[in-house]
């Protein structure tokens, strides 16, 4: 049995919030690990690439095989979030969120499989969203994508069962980062009290908790699981 100082991961949007604690938990528990991201960080297996764009991704996953060997572990964790009335959502806003939510997932995941098959072992996760749960006006683009996410989970979880590969999806509650940070100062997320106070656990999720969630659906332990939605939510939205 390989250990995980044999296996590379790749996680993208992993320069800061949710996919910066999974790189750190994944590099803790030993993987050699890569990140892909828009912005590129002080992190030796660093690289700059945009999701969106086929060629870009298929350079990084040449430079990670080359450094640090096939990739067998893939987290997707890159997005893009929107707050816009649906009346006023033009479609190439809706293309772009959609492009980087759903299509970049499509995208990686292509790039990763070859490294996996050959290897008859992978691990993929998806980080979608708990909104897709209720909807969440104002972000019907956003929503539409990361639950289209979760469906390509699903499916691609029968499909690629029998190469010995696993995929799951994790869809973050209210957890505290950059970006809902961004969207607090513009206005969006309305009283963040009151959403803690609806929490049953009465507090706000950290990037850690999504981190440890996924270390563990990309174990060993964890071999046993998949096509399933493991929501990391504090109680609310289940």
């Amino acid at each position: 049995m390989t250990t995980p100082r044999q296996k590379t991961a790749l996680v993208t949007g992993g320069a800061s919030g949710i996919g910066r604690a999974i790189t750190e938990r994944l590099a803790a528990d030993g993987y050699r690990v890569a990140t892909l991201d828009l912005n590129s960080t002080d992190d030796e297996h660093s690289y700059a690439a945009d999701v969106t764009d086929r060629a870009q991704v298929d350079a990084v996953f040449k430079a990670v095989r080359e450094q640090l060997g096939p990739v067998t572990i893939l987290v997707n964790s890159a997005g893009l979030s929107d707050f816009t009335p649906f009346t006023e959502l033009t479609f190439e806003r809706w293309q772009k969120v959609v492009d980087v939510n759903l299509n970049g997932v499509f995208h990686v995941v292509q790039a990763a499989l070859p490294d996996m098959i050959t290897a008859g072992w992978g691990r993929i996760v998806n980080i979608s969203s708990s909104s897709t749960h209720s909807g969440v006006p104002y972000m019907s683009d956003y929503v539409a994508a990361k639950s289209a996410v979760n469906g390509l989970t699903k499916s691609l979880a029968l499909e690629l069962g029998p190469a010995g590969i696993t995929v799951n999806a994790v869809p973050p509650g209210f957890i505290d980062t950059p970006m809902l940070r961004a969207a607090e100062s513009r206005g969006e997320l309305g009283d963040i009290q009151r959403t803690i106070d609806a929490t049953p656990v009465r507090r706000m999720g950290r990037p850690e908790d999504i981190a440890a969630t996924c270390s563990f659906l990309i174990s060993e332990e964890a071999s046993y699981i998949t096509g399933q939605i493991v929501g990391v939510n504090g109680g609310r939205n289940t």
